[in-house]
C-alpha cells in the first residue's frame, strides 16, 4: 500500500495552534530572560559545511548529523545536531574578543536519531553561553540563568544535579589505558555496573580498582563530596574538582542540589562541571529539562581555545512538561466595509487588542482566542461601534 504523500518522517512532527502558541511566548520570554542578564543574540545558519560543522565534536555528534550534497559547490553539507560548536565559531573568528563574551541562540536542529522515547528528531534548541572567564562565577551564572528561564516558564520544584568529569579524569591518571577500556569504563560507570567495573579493572592498581568501583555509589546529596574526599585518593585534580562543586551548590539559591559522581553524560565534550536541571514530578521520576556545563576545549579546534560555560534546553521538549497557557483574550467583529467600523477596528488592533472579523456567511473558527469582548454599533448612541463583553 503506497503511503500517503502527507505522512511526516518518524519523529518529526507539525506544530499545531495551540502548542506552537505556547512555543513562540516562551521563545520570546526566554531570549528576554537572557538578554536581562546581558546575552546578546546569534543566529547561525542551518546549514554548513559538514567539515566545519563537525569539527572536533567527536563520532557522537557525527552520527547525529544529517548530510548533504551543496548542488552549487558540490561539497558535502551538513544539517546542524547542536549549536553550541556554531556559537564557538562565531566568538573564536567572527568576533574575537578579548574579553567576556555573553551569547545566546534559539533555533532548530535535527538529528538522525532519537536518544531516548518519544523524543523528537527536530528540537527547538534554546541556549546561552560565557566564553572568556574560566572561574566558578561564570559556572554559577549560566545554572543560575538556566534557572530563571524555567521558572519564567513556570516550572518549579527544581532539582540540580551536578558531576564533574575531572573526577574519574583523576581516579585515571595513575594508569594509562587504551581508548577502548576508558570507553567500556566510563559505559560501565554510566550504568553503575560495579562487577563489570571489576572486570575492566582486575589488573589496575589496587588504589585504582577500589576507586572506580566506589564511584557508582557516590551519589546522593551533598554529603556524597565528603564522602569521596575520604573514600578516593587524594589528588589536586579531584579536590578541585570536589571543591568546585561544594562551592557551586553552596551558592544555587533555590536549588535542591544533588551529587552523582559516576555521572559521564557528554563525558567527551565537558572538560569541568556538568549539569542538568530537573522538574520534581508528583509521581515518577524527576524530568531533565535543561543541561549544561562547562567545555573549555570547544573553541580549541578553531584556532582560539577559551574558557567556556553554557546550557541549553529543548522549548519543545519544556512545553510538554508544563501546563497550557490560557487563551488570549479577544474581540468578536464582524467584516465590513463601513468606514467608521474598520477605523474602530484599526484602532484596537494598534493598541494591541486581538480583533477577529466574522467572515460574511462563516462563524469563526479559532482555539487560541477566547473572544470575550464584541464590536457592535450601537443606535442609541448615533450608531458608534463599541465594545461589549459577552
Amino acid at each position: 500500500m503506497p503511503m500517503s504523500a502527507w505522512v511526516l518522517p518518524d519523529h518529526i512532527a507539525d506544530v499545531l495552534p495551540s502548542e506552537a502558541r505556547h512555543i513562540e511566548e516562551l521563545r520570546r520570554g526566554l531570549l528576554d530572560t537572557a538578554r536581562g542578564y546581558g546575552y546578546e543574540l546569534v543566529m547561525p545558519p542551518l546549514l554548513e559545511h559538514l567539515e566545519s560543522l563537525l569539527t572536533g565534536t567527536g563520532e557522537a555528534l557525527d552520527l547525529q548529523t544529517f548530510k548533504l550534497v551543496d548542488q552549487l559547490s558540490g561539497r558535502t553539507l551538513g544539517l546542524r545536531a547542536d549549536s553550541t560548536p556554531q556559537v564557538a565559531r562565531i566568538d573564536a573568528h567572527l568576533l574575537n574578543r578579548q574579553g567576556v563574551a555573553r551569547l545566546s541562540y534559539c533555533g532548530p536542529v535535527v538529528h538522525t536519531r532519537i536518544d531516548r522515547p518519544l523524543a523528537s528528531r527536530e528540537p527547538l534548541q534554546f541556549g546561552a553561553e560565557i566564553y572568556g572567564h574560566s572561574g566558578l562565577e561564570a559556572d554559577l551564572e549560566v545554572i543560575e540563568l538556566a534557572r530563571g528561564c524555567l521558572l519564567h516558564a513556570g516550572v518549579q520544584g527544581l532539582l540540580l544535579d551536578m558531576a564533574d568529569v575531572r573526577v574519574i579524569d583523576a581516579v585515571l591518571a595513575p594508569v594509562s589505558l587504551d581508548a577502548a577500556r576508558v570507553t567500556a569504563i566510563h559505559a560501565a560507570l554510566a550504568t553503575k555496573d560495579v562487577a563489570e567495573l571489576q572486570a575492566l579493572s582486575k589488573d589496575l592498581p589496587g588504589p585504582v580498582r577500589h576507586d572506580l568501583c566506589a564511584l557508582p555509589r557516590l551519589f546522593g546529596g551533598v554529603a556524597v563530596l565528603e564522602e569521596a574526599r575520604r573514600t578516593l585518593q587524594p589528588s589536586p585534580e579531584l579536590h578541585a574538582a570536589l571543591d568546585s562543586l561544594a562551592w557551586l551548590a553552596s551558592h544555587a539559591q533555590g536549588l535542591d542540589v544533588s551529587i552523582d559522581l559516576a555521572d559521564l553524560r557528554g563525558y567527551a565534550y565537558y572538560t569541568g562541571m556538568r549539569f542538568a536541571l530537573f522538574a520534581k514530578a508528583p509521581k515518577g521520576e524527576p524530568v531533565e529539562l535543561a543541561r549544561g556545563g562547562r567545555y573549555d576545549e570547544v573553541g580549541a579546534v578553531f584556532g582560539r581555545k577559551r574558557p567556556a560555560v553554557g546550557f541549553s534546553l529543548d522549548l519543545r521538549e519544556l512545553v510538554s512538561a508544563i501546563a497550557p497557557r490560557p487563551l488570549v483574550a479577544a474581540i468578536r467583529a464582524p467584516w465590513g466595509m463601513d468606514a467608521e467600523l474598520r477605523e474602530a477596528i484599526a484602532s484596537l488592533r494598534s493598541q494591541g487588542h486581538t480583533v477577529v472579523c466574522v467572515l460574511p456567511g462563516h462563524e469563526h473558527e479559532v482555539d487560541e482566542f477566547h473572544c470575550d469582548r464584541e464590536l457592535v454599533r450601537v443606535p442609541a448612541d448615533g450608531g458608534v461601534w463599541t465594545l461589549k463583553n459577552i
